[in-house]
């Protein structure tokens, strides 16, 4: 494992990504963007009327002050109300040295903002563009969130919501590799590219696994394994995953179960001895059998 003191690649070095994305998925692609090395610029609209001395303009400034100050550590954030005359000048000022734009709008607010990608490669033929959406192509005008996204793709399960913000992440990694990609081919050809992330298609990448029926109910990851799966405890829960044949024939040497093969962990037998193996076990003993045993589990309050 490489030291956590050892300084990170730079592949963005040099590289200048101006943004106009406000909430999540942008300012989190920025973000990495930032992570590899490229120099960061943002323009936000006004703060909103009322709004306290030096708000910001992005919303997510307003309710999450800390996310927004962890998203934008290193950017160089400047206001510009991009539907006035001296918006438009600060604008284009900053696209003459970009070498991409980051947006977060939908196609028919870009083209009222004169940022349709055929007028920016015209006036700036470097220039490359990253456009994220909420849905592809002919759909891009849709509303949607996050929420929309997963449960499109069958990710929300009851009545639950999940545990984090999964499509507008993941559409947030899609968007900082899609500007590695931009400056890859603008190396190559010397010209700019334009790149649409769908954060619906995001939402599809992460499922990929449960429409490929791996996460389903009943097979390996699924539930189906006694060795993937989340038991109770004496004083909490504790998250397995002994998958590989050596990790569960650990597990199953520490709960006094015999071990064949992979069909030993398919068993309800098996199901049954290991679960009432680790009721009895506290958290803090579980830990230490993970650590000797070398067994990967995580244990968890209840």
């Amino acid at each position: 494992m490489a030291s956590s003191s050892r300084k990170l690649p730079q592949p963005l070095k040099g590289v200048r990504v101006l943004s106009l994305s406000l909430n999540l998925p942008g300012p989190a692609a920025l973000m990495r963007c930032r992570q590899m090395g490229a120099s960061c610029v943002k323009l936000e609209p006004p703060a909103p009327p009322g709004a306290a001395a030096g708000a910001s303009g992005d919303p997510m400034g307003l309710y999450n002050r800390s996310a927004y100050q962890q998203l934008h550590a290193g950017v160089r954030v400047a206001v510009a109300d991009l539907k006035t005359e001296p918006g438009q000048k600060t604008l284009h000022r900053e696209l003459a040295k970009a070498d991409v734009l980051l947006t977060s709008f939908r196609p028919s607010a870009l083209k009222k903002l004169g940022l349709e990608w055929k007028l920016l490669q015209q006036r700036y033929p470097t220039l490359s563009q990253v456009a994220i959406v909420g849905a592809p192509g002919g759909r891009a005008e849709e509303p949607g969130h996050d929420l929309t996204y997963l449960a499109e793709n069958d990710l929300v399960a009851g009545l639950e919501l999940p545990a984090t913000l999964y499509a507008d992440m993941g559409g947030s990694l899609m968007a900082s590799e899609a500007v590695l990609q931009a400056q890859l081919l603008q190396c190559k050809k010397g010209k700019g590219s334009f790149f649409e992330v769908a954060l619906a298609q995001a939402a599809g990448y992460l499922a990929l696994p449960r429409t490929w029926g791996l996460t389903r109910a009943g097979a390996a990851v699924g539930g189906g394994h006694a060795g993937y799966r989340v038991y109770p405890c004496q004083d909490g829960r504790v998250a397995v995953a002994a998958l590989e044949p050596h990790f569960a024939k650990a597990l199953c040497a520490a709960a006094g179960i015999q071990y064949a093969n992979i069909l030993t962990m398919l068993s309800p037998t098996t199901h049954q001895l290991i679960a009432g193996y680790l009721l009895g076990m506290t958290r803090q003993a579980l830990d230490r059998l993970a650590i000797e045993k070398d067994i990967p589990l995580y244990t968890l309050a209840g």
